[in-house]
């Protein structure tokens, strides 16, 4: 149990071993979880500072900003770009619908720049709100560990201050990294490309996870020539194979032209743009070449060994279940940790640590059952397990129920774009393990299939829904008719 915290503005508080310190909480990093721990703990009555770099949309070593990756570099200005890219495709539907469009339709892509730079700066400030409205006491700086008990931050003139602390709260978050190969400084990565100054109009993209696949539907979108290259046959790692197939069909039917099997091994400068070199001897010039090959954790700057906090191979900070790290009073929350590092899961994970260290309430993160999306365009949803993980944890056979149709907006558009559903299902207990969707407004529809798995829905249960119609939603709850019926012992070998 948490113990009773001791209020006193004019002095430090006391703790209950007898020791003295600045703050109950010091929290290195105002990112999603850090803001989010920050403000829990001091609801439950502890006396909370964080520190975080100064304001830029484009992170560094010394540049930071409240909010994080998700807020600044990440999930939102990301967002705003795919709003501004789909318009593209609803000027083509449109036609069909009536819409007589005469004359060009021309892309601003400074005013949009100027639109998401705002928003970003706005919440910024939103963010810095919150928390003096919390109480929490912020710092701006960079955060370094002293020992178990005391941050250092340098600050932006240069100056050092020692801050002491009950317990500390690392989230400072993850970086996009560059691939080591010839030429590599004249690419970027995600921060750049949601500041460039100019459009592309031919741009190269090296990977295949989230990032690439969205900046692949961003710039195509916005007029650009787009060659997406990724290690395997299909994008998407990690995700259903039947639904990256669909995606990588949807991205070839909007006009990106796909490189599977493919890698980079050389980057120069030319008269023209970019040179561009695969390890298959073809040679692309591009304006802007994206590095989109993952994230490593912020952890290189904090002086962990000072206080013996242990990280992993990659450099990211080993947690037990509850998010203590190997020093009992230092913890660690998000992207850092390297588990599932989505902005949600780095609030749950925050929001248990302040119940389990200052709400007298132990509690472990829930990673079972976490929706996320990839914003594609069309976006692709999931829940759940894939049809490749309920193989792989189940031991009774597992049943698939696909739907494929032509959306009804696409019937009179005459766009050939089919969305995709899918649920995975047990055989033995009827209970739904899984649900994927790949179309129009997939996050929205999947968000509520993920209560429904999470209060462990059945497929009867599905089956006894009534569909709200004319939806693509109704499909979840109207696919009768089984695809097929896989047993874990002839599961497919894929390496795609």
């Amino acid at each position: 149990m948490a113990r009773k915290m001791l209020k006193d503005e004019e002095v430090e508080v006391a703790v209950a071993d007898g020791g003295s310190y600045d703050y109950d909480l010091f929290v290195i990093g105002a990112g999603s979880g850090g803001v989010r721990g920050s403000r829990t703990s001091a609801s439950f009555g502890a006396k909370v500072a964080i520190c975080e770099l100064p304001f830029h949309p484009i992170s560094s070593d010394w540049q930071g900003g409240h909010g994080g990756t998700c807020v600044i570099r990440g999930c939102v200005p990301k967002k705003i770009l795919v709003y501004g890219s789909s318009f593209r495709g609803e000027f083509e539907d449109a036609k069909n619908f009536g819409w007589e469009i005469n004359g060009d339709i021309n892309f601003n892509w400074k005013k949009l720049l100027e639109n998401k730079t705002q928003e970003i700066v706005r919440l910024n400030g939103v963010y810095q709100r919150i928390l003096g409205n919390s109480g929490v006491t912020m710092i701006e700086g960079a955060g370094s560990l002293v020992d178990a008990h005391t941050v250092e931050v340098t600050k932006p003139d240069g100056s050092k201050q020692r801050y002491t602390a009950k317990h500390i709260l690392i989230a400072t978050g993850s970086r996009a990294q560059r691939v080591n190969i010839p030429g590599k400084e004249l690419a970027i990565t995600s921060d750049e490309a949601l500041s460039l100054e100019e459009l592309p109009k031919r741009a190269v993209i090296l990977g295949g996870g989230y990032i690439a696949v969205e900046f692949a539907s961003i710039w195509k979108g916005m007029g650009a020539h787009v060659d997406l290259f990724y290690r395997k046959e299909l994008p998407l790692r990690g995700f259903d194979d039947e639904m990256r197939t669909v995606v990588a069909s949807n991205l070839e039917g909007r006009g990106i032209r796909l490189h599977p099997g493919t890698n980079l091994s050389e980057l120069s400068k030319t008269a023209d743009g970019i040179k561009v070199v695969t390890d298959k001897g073809e040679e692309i010039i591009a304006d802007v070449v994206l590095f989109a090959t993952g994230r490593t954790p912020n952890s290189q700057r904090l002086n962990l060994e000072a206080a013996g906090v242990e990280v992993d191979n990659i450099g990211a900070i080993k947690v037990d279940d509850y998010s203590r790290t190997s020093v009992p009073n230092i913890w660690a929350v998000g992207d850092v940790t390297n588990r599932i590092n989505l902005t949600p899961v780095a609030l749950m994970e925050a929001t248990c640590f302040s119940k389990t260290v200052f709400g007298g309430q132990p509690t472990k993160p829930d990673y079972r059952d976490v929706p996320c999306a990839v914003f594609s365009i069309p976006p692709l949803s999931v829940v759940g397990l894939s049809e490749q993980q309920a193989l792989e944890e189940t031991k009774s056979d597992v049943l698939v129920y696909t739907s494929s149709f032509n959306p009804m907006k696409n019937s009179i558009s005459k766009r050939q774009e089919k969305t995709v559903m899918k649920l995975v299902v047990d055989s033995e207990t009827d209970k739904v393990l899984g649900a994927s969707m790949c179309g129009p407004d997939a996050p929205e529809i999947i968000q509520g299939m993920a209560v429904a798995l999470k209060c462990g829905a059945t497929k009867a249960t599905f089956d006894s829904t009534v569909g709200i119609h004319p939806s693509a939603a109704e499909e979840f709850v109207t696919m009768r008719t089984l695809t097929r019926r896989v047993s874990p012992s002839s599961k497919p070998k894929t390496n795609l």
